[in-house]
């Protein structure tokens, strides 16, 4: 068989040098955000993340020494003890920022459910790569399903909701791409939109419309929603029974919509009980962030003001004003992005989305090149996570999505997401490396 090399030794070195770039991008501009209005430095996080990204390039070549395929033996292994960690973490983690997301380790903060997504990767593209004669089973969606529901209980406890969204892409690219059961897969992802459009309701009645809707009650009155999702879910099961018996296709139909819209109810109603307004209103403000200027809404206008003062070629590199005079809150980590904006442009701007799109594009092909299925998997689920950290963190700094605090991989503050996605491409390049290898 012949091979395309196009880099020497069978070692992608566009992957490899488009993710440097991405990071001595992101050192650049966390300096930036260590400085203060008189120019001076305030802050030391680029040298720790200097630190971090040479712990990240060893990591990387690390990940080259062993074949992938020993990642598919060890996967359960790796995510049973990832689960463990988020147990230990819960019991004795570190509260930031409300969140007891961290644990302590040789004086170093570790974040276990950064590296929990690339273990439920691993876990499902192993589970899904073993049960390819079953893979459109229901059995076989459900214990995918509970391998993902799992570790996001488990973070959702913290609680920490913008690390738990990351899990549902993951979940649907790998089951998608394995070939799971597609009706299953649009059920699932019906009931999650209908589940968030029911939680946020009241709150979006209460600050968004700021108008009473008598219908609304239903949402604020337990009983009343209980008994309604109760309601729902009787007459999808009258349908059901209507369409074994009588084999009339549009039964089937009630049967789903009456079935879903009363899971969504009763989801949604858990929803709401553990989350507080304001949580609910982080999801909703990025709409209109003037009903919450000096909280939620602070860090969507805050940004904006950022990003659209940078113009077309931008401010300048250290003469921000909205960085430098400490407006923008996390400006290191979830809003580093609008700080590039400021001083870079909208040139600096495409420059960072070009290089995100060449390595997304790249990493896509890596994996039209590999013959193992496990390979394919594993790789789409990692290539999706980037892109949605990706897609969610530019649109919450441009105020299209809601806040959530997901960082922006390669380029925010931070060693375990570094450390997590540098893994996820190591394994990449890894596969490209043993492509022809069978």
């Amino acid at each position: 068989m012949g091979e395309s090399k196009p880099s020497l030794f069978g070692f992608d070195f566009l992957l490899f040098f488009v993710m440097l770039a991405l990071m001595a991008i992101g050192v650049l501009f966390i300096y930036s955000s260590g400085v203060n209005s008189v120019g001076e430095l305030t802050s030391e996080e680029y040298i720790q993340q200097i630190i971090w990204i040479a712990g990240a390039l060893i990591l990387y070549f690390v990940v080259q020494i062993p074949q992938y395929r020993n990642f598919e033996k060890w996967a359960f292994t790796i995510y049973f003890l990832n689960i463990l960690l988020l147990i230990v973490t819960l019991m004795f983690g570190k509260v930031v920022n409300g969140a007891r997301s961290w644990l302590g380790l040789f004086g170093f903060g570790v974040q276990p459910s950064e590296f929990m997504k690339l273990s439920l990767v691993l876990a499902l593209s192993a589970y899904y790569n073993r049960s390819t004669a079953n893979i459109a089973s229901f059995r076989t969606f459900i214990v995918g399903l509970l391998l993902t529901i799992l570790p996001m209980i488990l973070i959702l406890m913290q609680p920490d909701m913008g690390t738990t969204l990351v899990f549902i892409p993951i979940f649907f690219a790998v089951s998608f791409v394995a070939g799971a059961n597609s009706k299953l897969l649009f059920y699932l992802m019906s009931i999650g939109i209908l589940t968030v459009f029911f939680a946020v309701l009241p709150v979006w009645e209460r600050y968004i419309l700021q108008q009473e809707y008598r219908w609304l009650t239903l949402f604020e009155d337990v009983r009343l929603l209980l008994l309604t999702t109760a309601v729902f879910l009787f007459v999808g099961v009258l349908a059901f029974i209507g369409k074994k018996y009588t084999g009339q296709a549009y039964f089937r139909w009630i049967a789903v919509f009456f079935a879903l819209v009363g899971v969504s109810l009763g989801i949604s109603f858990l929803l709401r009980s553990s989350l507080k307004d304001y949580q609910i209103m982080r999801l909703i403000v990025f709409i209109r962030p003037e009903v919450d200027p000096r909280g939620s809404g602070w860090h969507v206008i805050q940004s904006l003001t950022a990003v659209g003062s940078g113009g077309l070629w931008g401010k300048g590199f250290l003469h921000g004003t909205q960085s430098h005079y400490q407006f923008l809150p996390e400006q290191s980590t979830d809003f580093i992005f609008s700080i590039l904006a400021e001083e870079w442009g909208f040139a600096g701007s495409v420059l960072v989305m070009l290089l995100f799109a060449t390595l997304l594009i790249r990493g896509f092909w890596i994996l039209l090149q590999v013959g193992d299925n496990f390979a394919v998997y594993a790789g789409t689920g990692i290539l999706f996570m980037i892109f949605f950290h990706l897609l969610v963190n530019i649109g919450m700094t441009l105020g299209i999505m809601p806040i959530t605090g997901i960082p922006l991989i390669f380029m925010s503050y931070g060693g375990s997401s570094l450390w997590s996605a540098c893994f996820g491409l190591a394994l990449i390049q890894n596969m490209y490396l043993r492509r022809y290898k069978y």
